[in-house]
């Protein structure tokens, strides 16, 4: 009984004894000071120092959250100098809206050469598909460089600068055999903008006065649907910069203005216009604005040209056509909300065989925008 008390009485001893020890090698090692770490590099410290003035930033400008009952009344207000933007679509929305052309346009072998589907390109702009997704290809470039390029606007175009696969004539004379009017014939497009042959027509040394007249400056313009640039060629040589909207639709338009050292925008009729608000002189609307625009589309298309123009800009209106009883009662009214001062109003019946058929007229209008509202 002696022996079994003692050997209990010597392991109690043992325990507290390890303990001891145990309790003072741990408070040793937290007394001790802990290994140096190496130095953070300042190109971290800054980033570190960025994420933690963006979060502190956020904390203090997001309200706490609300109860439950006032959740639905609250609105989150993100700070617009930190996040500028919370999505990032890869492609318009109009695009799945046409699967099958989109399929097309992005069934391509990446880090080749693009495939020619300019077509497919320009179905799916049409379509409100703009702008169309980015690809990882490369574009094709004619296997022969010309020379030299036109030196003025209104030299021959070098047929060997662009490709012609897309499209049914093979060169710039096939198109000009085809029709004169479609702006590939630079004998043609020389005088045009220029003379006046009826109410109609606004030759550009006319427009000029009238601006001058009004002691408005004309330096930067912009022409929708301008086929092949013939009017910003003709404003170049009066020292006016004009930048051309165009659709390569079954000739090429934009390589055209190009190469007449102009610029090309290949953008559709519905889109905002790629321009900021107030900096625009001029605006012209040539053929491609007419009556086949949906009316709506066609109102906004007005008054986002009213966006661009600055205060005392104008809007040409170049032989818009439609039916003559839609002018008066659809159209007129609808130029009218834009509260333009009218400097040119000319109407006149439009003679050839759809415009006899469908007794339609043309409109020439050019008008001033306020100077301030």
């Amino acid at each position: 009984m002696g022996f079994t008390m003692g050997l209990n009485l010597l392991l109690l001893v043992a325990m507290v004894a390890t303990n001891i020890l145990s309790l003072y090698h741990l408070s040793s090692n937290l007394q001790s000071k802990p290994p140096v770490a190496p130095p953070v590099p300042d190109h971290l410290l800054h980033q570190l120092q960025t994420i933690r003035a963006t979060i502190n930033h956020l904390t203090r400008l997001q309200p706490p959250a609300p109860p439950a009952a006032a959740t639905k009344k609250s609105t989150l207000s993100i700070p617009s100098d930190l996040l500028l933007y919370t999505h990032l679509s890869p492609i318009a929305s109009s695009c799945k809206d046409h699967p099958d052309l989109l399929y097309q346009y992005m069934n391509y072998t990446p880090f080749s050469l693009c495939p020619s589907d300019s077509s497919v390109a320009e179905s799916l702009i049409l379509r409100g598909c703009h702008p169309l997704p980015r690809r990882r290809c490369f574009s094709k470039t004619p296997s022969s460089i010309p020379t030299s390029l036109p030196k003025t606007p209104f030299s021959t175009l070098p047929e060997k600068a662009l490709l012609w696969n897309s499209y049914t004539c093979k060169s710039f004379t096939c198109l000009s055999q085809k029709n004169p009017n479609l702006g590939f014939d630079m004998k043609v497009e020389g005088s045009r903008f220029l003379g006046f042959k009826s109410d109609l027509d606004l030759p550009i040394p006319q427009f000029l006065q009238l601006t001058k007249s009004s002691k408005s400056v004309i330096r930067l313009a912009l022409d929708i649907g301008g086929g092949t640039g013939t009017f910003a060629a003709q404003m170049k040589l009066q020292n006016v910069t004009v930048v051309t909207t165009t659709m390569n639709l079954g000739a090429p338009y934009s390589e055209a203005v190009a190469l007449r050292g102009l610029l090309p925008l290949h953008v559709p009729l519905q889109q905002r216009l790629p321009v900021f608000d107030g900096v625009v002189d001029l605006v012209r609307c040539g053929h491609a604005v007419n009556r086949w625009i949906p009316l709506t589309m066609m109102e906004f298309l007005f008054f986002d040209v009213d966006r661009v123009l600055r205060g005392g800009g104008y809007l040409w209106l170049d032989h818009f056509f439609s039916k003559k009883a839609d002018l008066e009662k659809v159209f007129q009214p609808l130029i009218w909300k834009l509260n333009y001062r009218k400097v040119k109003w000319a109407v006149a019946n439009k003679n050839d065989a759809s415009g006899v058929k469908n007794g339609e007229v043309y409109l020439t209008a050019l008008l001033q925008k306020p100077v301030s509202r």
